[in-house]
């Protein structure tokens, strides 16, 4: 099956396209650029708490602004005066685009017809972004007006405390509206249905309950696009973005598989939030919880890329980590590919003269197969409440001393080369500082190298492993430490033989 799917969220156009013309063909050409590209799927996101879009049910972001008023008029007065004018771009934008008669989304949605791509819509069902700032512009009247309907009230540790709780009717009606007013309007070929914006959907200690109430949620939209396809005249899938693990997932409420047996859904995103892409999703588990139904399984893939929760580094993938994750998770049992954050500009890979060739390979393994690759150890950045988060770096070893770490590489080359990259922190170092086994095989000595991004903030070496140690999906990695060493970088390199 493989392609892939494409997430555009609900702001990077009208920021990236701020002064450009309301036109038509301003509109059309976002689209436009993925002609003839694997991307199979174009998801856009009308909303946030507002919308992109003149909502007769939400408010849309333009709701309060004066595009004659400067700068500091109420609906800006809480932002910083450089965040003034970032968020003008936006709101002035998209009111632009409503004045001069042009829907953005359902221009999109005929534009990819056009070009044989299924034009989705993703409705983020609990976003948060900015709720430490209750002015914020962002925020919907509702969600200002309701603070009874948010799941934490006695404190405030971060975003997800001021997320909507299901638990409340009115909470889950007022995003029906919406779901309502997303199918009247539009004609798309799938609605997904986006919980991983932010992922918290209910009180601490009531998701088991609430997964009952999201599931019926779920039964609901689909009954109410039932009723569409027969005046639409044609299938319309519903979908539905989780978290990576099955079981993080069922904790936070969201009973993916349940929606996938009672056959609610047609598509699922299993996934990371955001501080990370995770290369290591357990797609065969899914594959065997979902095996009975006729549920597509998509890999999402997040654009940054952080050995460790810790890490302050902020760097976006590369075209070969992106290679590297998506060759396996196919391999593992993924039927699709599903970018987040990977749009064409902002928002994107940090080498953006990559971008048309990422959207060339990252959807076709054979493709992907005979290029250079990178394998890196990531983590998982979404856990339910009160489960134990994980992360195996840094990873401190004795002098002396062993660690293995295990990471999945698809499909092992033939012939070529390959290396294990290692960094050592806090002083860094390479030198002699380790020995290094793959699958038991000794490897060569320590060389420097120097990384593109995304690499480790410590000076990194390469051992040399023999190619015919490699096996398809799992490596495991031993060093042994000749001094107490941190290791807080791991990846497997692979470059196949041409031809």
């Amino acid at each position: 099956m493989s392609g892939i799917a494409l997430n555009e969220d609900n702001s990077h156009f009208f920021f990236s396209r701020a002064g450009k013309p309301s036109t038509a063909e301003t509109v059309d050409a976002l689209v436009d650029q993925y002609a003839g590209t694997q991307v199979s799927h174009l998801l856009f996101s009308p909303n946030s708490m507002r919308t992109s879009y003149a909502s007769r049910v939400w408010d849309p972001i333009w709701r309060g602004y004066d595009p004659h008023a400067p700068d500091d008029q109420p609906l800006l007065a809480s932002l910083t005066p450089e965040g003034r004018i970032q968020a003008r771009k936006w709101i002035h934008t998209a009111w632009a685009l409503d004045q001069a008669g042009i829907d953005v989304y359902a221009r999109w949605i005929a534009r990819a017809r056009k070009h044989g791509i299924a034009p989705w819509l993703s409705m983020r069902m609990n976003d948060i972004h900015n709720v430490d700032d209750e002015r914020c512009y962002i925020h919907s009247e509702f969600w200002r007006e309701h603070p009874e309907y948010r799941c934490v009230s006695y404190r405030f540790r971060g975003w997800p405390d001021r997320a909507f709780d299901y638990g409340h009717a009115e909470v889950r009606e007022y995003h029906f509206r919406l779901v309502e007013e997303l199918a009247e309007r539009y004609d798309f070929d799938g609605l997904e249905l986006d919980w991983m914006r932010f992922g918290f959907h209910f009180r601490p200690g009531h998701e088991a309950e609430g997964a009952g109430l999201l599931t019926e949620f779920t039964g609901r939209v689909r009954r109410l696009l039932d009723n569409c396809e027969e005046r639409r005249g044609h299938k319309i899938r519903l979908g539905a973005r989780v978290p990576s693990r099955p079981q993080t997932a069922l904790g936070l409420g969201m009973d993916a598989v349940t929606w996938a047996r009672q056959g609610l859904i047609d598509w699922l995103v299993v996934t990371p939030f955001w501080a990370t892409a995770e290369p290591d999703m357990p797609m065969e588990l899914w594959r065997a919880l979902l095996s009975g139904t006729k549920v597509e399984l998509c890999a999402g893939l997040e654009v940054l890329l952080r050995p460790y929760p810790e890490s302050n580094r902020f760097q976006t993938n590369s075209l070969e980590t992106v290679r590297g994750a998506a060759l396996s998770l196919l391999q593992r049992g993924a039927d699709r590919i599903y970018l987040f954050n990977y749009m064409d500009s902002e928002t994107t890979l940090d080498q953006g003269d990559e971008y048309p060739r990422l959207l060339r390979e990252i959807g076709d393994p054979a493709a992907m197969a005979t290029q250079p690759r990178r394998h890196v150890l990531t983590f998982a950045d979404t856990w339910a409440v009160g489960e134990p988060p994980a992360a195996t770096l840094p990873t401190p070893v004795g002098a002396g001393g062993w660690h293995a770490f295990r990471l999945p590489i698809g499909p092992r080359p033939s012939a070529g080369e390959a290396w294990v990259v290692l960094a050592f922190g806090p002083a860094g170092g390479v030198g002699d500082a380790a020995t290094v086994r793959v699958n038991g095989e000794p490897c060569g000595a320590a060389e420097p190298v120097n990384l593109a991004k995304p690499c480790p903030e410590e000076p990194a070496g390469r051992y040399r492993v023999p190619v015919a140690a490699l096996r398809d999906g799992y490596n495991v990695v031993e060093i042994q430490a000749k001094s107490a060493v941190t290791v807080t970088w791991a990846e497997l390199v692979v470059h196949p033989a041409a031809g």
